[in-house]
């Protein structure tokens, strides 16, 4: 078993797919020493070359999504000169929808990044999505994808800004017992509004870490269990009052929950757009 290997991620984009796939790779691997090299926007030989010592220097695993054929054909040189194992990460997948497509890939660096309409849609959601965060103009809540509601520190806030990340806005509303939300919240036909829960005893935990952190006194009702017992069974009703999928993100990450509000969103528009019914526990 080897006790570090170096991992050298060549794109000639921005990286942030070649990233994604290496995390989630590496993700498989329990603790695995792993040295990253990361090289983006590689688009030119001349680039390659200024590489290509770094790779003597500290030889291990290669992986690259290049298009330039100058640069790839220089960069494989390389590799196979000096054993490194190098794996172009999307070549089987390009090849398979050309094969699907009927159709020639074009072959663009940096063209899955390009400023289209879906581009300027993302931009705006997440512009949207800061806008309307802890209950914030709800005036304009109809206008939004997602809804979110839940109690304090329930993962609304991060779980909105991925949403926006994919394109949907996202407002969301805490959930408080002696406050209750705008009647808006109540009124809304285009958003689909999820509900948020948490196991009581892991939210007191995360409610201690918090104030732990802002170095505030912990002996609170923000963390008495009881409390947070009835805040969590308060939201859970209202939930089901209205009708409203909901969400345990106890055990969930942020990009689990997320995946979750997806589905539920896409399952909506299947039917139409007809309101969900009952309380849909996932």
């Amino acid at each position: 078993m080897t006790d570090r290997i170096h991992l050298h991620l060549l794109s000639d984009s921005t990286g942030e797919t070649l990233e994604m796939l290496a995390k989630a790779a590496l993700a498989q691997f329990d603790d695995a020493n792993v040295v990253r090299h990361f090289w983006p926007m590689v688009r030119s030989r001349q680039h390659l070359d200024r590489i290509v010592p770094e790779l003597n220097a500290n030889p291990g695993l290669v992986l690259y999504t290049l298009v330039n054929q100058e640069a790839r054909a220089r960069l494989e040189e390389v590799c196979a000169r000096n054993g490194l194992p190098a794996v172009p990460i999307l070549d089987r997948v390009t090849e398979a929808l050309e094969k699907a497509l009927g159709q020639e890939a074009h072959g663009r660096p940096g063209r899955q990044h390009q400023m289209d309409k879906a581009y300027f849609e993302r931009v705006e959601a997440i512009q949207f999505t800061i806008a309307h965060d802890d209950g914030i103009a709800w005036e304009n809540w109809e206008q939004a994808d997602i809804v979110l509601a839940g109690v304090s520190r329930s993962s609304k806030t991060p779980t909105s800004i991925y949403l926006a990340n994919r394109g949907y806005k996202v407002a969301n509303i805490p959930l408080v017992v002696e406050s209750p939300p705008p009647a808006k919240l109540f009124e809304l036909k285009k958003p689909l509004v999820v509900g948020l829960t948490t196991a009581p005893e892991r939210l007191v935990q995360i409610r201690r870490n918090r104030l732990l952190t802002l170095n505030e006194k912990t002996e609170t009702s923000y963390v008495d269990n009881r409390k947070v017992k009835d805040e969590v069974a308060f939201a859970r009703r209202m939930f089901a009052d209205n009708g409203w999928p909901v969400i345990d993100v106890t055990r969930r990450s942020i990009e689990e929950t997320a995946a979750a509000i997806i589905r539920l969103l896409g399952e909506r528009k299947s039917r139409d757009g007809d309101l969900f019914e009952g309380v849909k526990a996932i």
